[in-house]
């Protein structure tokens, strides 16, 4: 087992927030920053920081903080976005076509290389370049194109028959938007976007601030 295999998903789950504000002080020109001023920005405390980063090998300097670009591009290793991956869509309808024509996924080295719908009307139509495909041919063109990641827009009761369609056709990444759970097997990697659950957890803050 490798020392990231051991690293809490919640640290892993802060990363991101890093690079971003690292992307942010790059851009401003700024190289070098404290973890008491990195804590400034994300809202993390400097010695959570400094432990997260530790995970990884620490890159700090006692005394000079961390260099932005150094951080940066470590950070960026560490997530893969120094990796290139096809992905396929499966589900085109508004949140399908968004995620499609989102530039950010192609930021993070995901370059999405077919949208696949039973719908016949859909099929043959394309979405910023990309390909509408009938869902009849997933298979086949997973294998084909050597596809890593498989994204499901799909309705709740139409998500599991398609992640196994995935899976059998040799996916070890799903990005699943639909609002269920997934039966996958072991060494295929499923995160969950929940977009009902979020809006939740908002309800519930602004409920609770209107008690007060």
């Amino acid at each position: 087992m490798n020392k990231d295999s051991q690293v809490s998903i919640t640290v892993i789950r802060r990363l991101p927030k890093y690079h971003r504000y690292l992307t942010d002080l790059l851009k401003k020109g700024i190289n070098r920053i404290s973890s008491q001023e990195l804590s400034a920005l994300t809202g993390f405390t400097a010695s959570q920081i400094r432990q997260d980063l530790n995970n990884f090998g620490g890159f700090g300097q006692q005394g000079y903080g961390y260099n932005v670009e150094d951080l940066h591009r470590e950070l960026g290793k560490i997530l893969g976005l120094d990796k290139h991956y096809n992905a396929v869509i499966c589900g085109t309808g508004n949140l399908g076509q968004s995620i499609a024509n989102y530039k950010g996924i192609e930021d993070a080295g995901i370059k999405v290389i077919s949208l696949f719908d039973r719908n016949p009307k859909m099929v043959g139509m394309k979405i910023r370049d990309i390909e509408v495909r009938d869902i009849d041919i997933l298979e086949e063109f997973i294998i084909k194109n050597k596809v890593e990641i498989g994204i499901i827009t799909v309705p709740k009761e139409g998500a599991q028959p398609i992640a196994d369609r995935l899976v059998k056709a040799g996916i070890k990444g799903i990005w699943n938007f639909a609002p269920t759970d997934l039966n996958v097997p072991e060494g295929v990697i499923v995160e969950n976007v929940r977009l009902n659950e979020s809006i939740f957890i908002l309800s519930y803050f602004l409920n609770a601030m209107n008690k007060k």
